[in-house]
């Protein structure tokens, strides 16, 4: 993989899916909620979660601004409720309890390549559609810049590009001096196209846009030495 990490200062990272294994964290969850199902004697947990999880995916496709609001409106009307209560549900099952499972999930390669940038002087950004500080530190990793979709100053997800933007404002940095890694080109590899950076996508293709790696130890091996920088 060739990267000339000495003309790059900046590495933003996508979360979900990116840092740890999605598919492997889902698979543990389902098994929980399957069992907060049967021990309630009803599926409303799981019909909540899965109309949250299908309009968010429709919401960012359409870039929806202030999309929070819009698909709690929508779940109150359907499934009633009140907002707080369908917000708690929400927080519970997608934020809090996957929390002690990540560190299992984490992919192999993240910790040495975090390590590695940070020896080199490189600044670390984390760009997430939902809340990450609780995620990084359950993944025992931590970064100077971190941007979430629902921060008030973004309000929208990828492909949008906003919160790219915003992390590199924040961190001083231009388009040239950033690399975005996440692991879904049609949002993470977009939103790297649309704000002009080096994008690398976990899993995908390699295209004109963008290109694709199949491991964390690839990026690490082409990153720069210890003083670098």
């Amino acid at each position: 993989m060739d990267i000339a990490w000495d003309s790059f200062r900046l590495a933003v990272f996508d979360v979900d899916g990116t840092l740890y294994d999605q598919r492997r964290l889902r698979l543990t969850m389902a098994a929980q909620l399957g069992l907060h199902c049967a021990r309630a004697l009803n599926l409303r947990t799981a019909h909540v979660l899965k109309r949250y999880r299908r309009r968010r995916e429709h919401l960012a496709d359409a870039e929806t601004v202030d999309f929070e609001r819009v698909l709690e409106d929508e779940l109150v009307a359907i499934h009633g409720g009140g907002g707080g209560p369908l917000r708690a549900l929400v927080t519970d099952w997608m934020e809090v309890r996957p929390l002690p499972y990540l560190a299992a999930a984490r992919r192999p390669g993240v910790v040495d390549l975090f390590d590695r940038l940070r020896r080199s002087g490189k600044i670390i950004g984390v760009l997430s559609d939902y809340p990450a500080r609780d995620k990084l530190a359950a993944l025992g990793l931590d970064a100077d810049v971190v941007v979430s979709a629902t921060d008030a100053e973004v309000n929208v997800m990828k492909p949008h590009p906003a919160g790219l933007q915003r992390v590199m404002a924040l961190a001083g940095v231009s388009p040239d001096e950033t690399v975005m890694i996440g692991d879904r080109a049609e949002r993470d590899g977009e939103a790297g196209r649309r704000a002009g950076v080096r994008t690398l996508v976990l899993g995908g293709d390699t295209t004109a846009h963008w290109t694709g790696f199949t491991d964390f130890r690839q990026v690490w091996t082409a990153a720069p030495s210890a003083g670098a920088a």
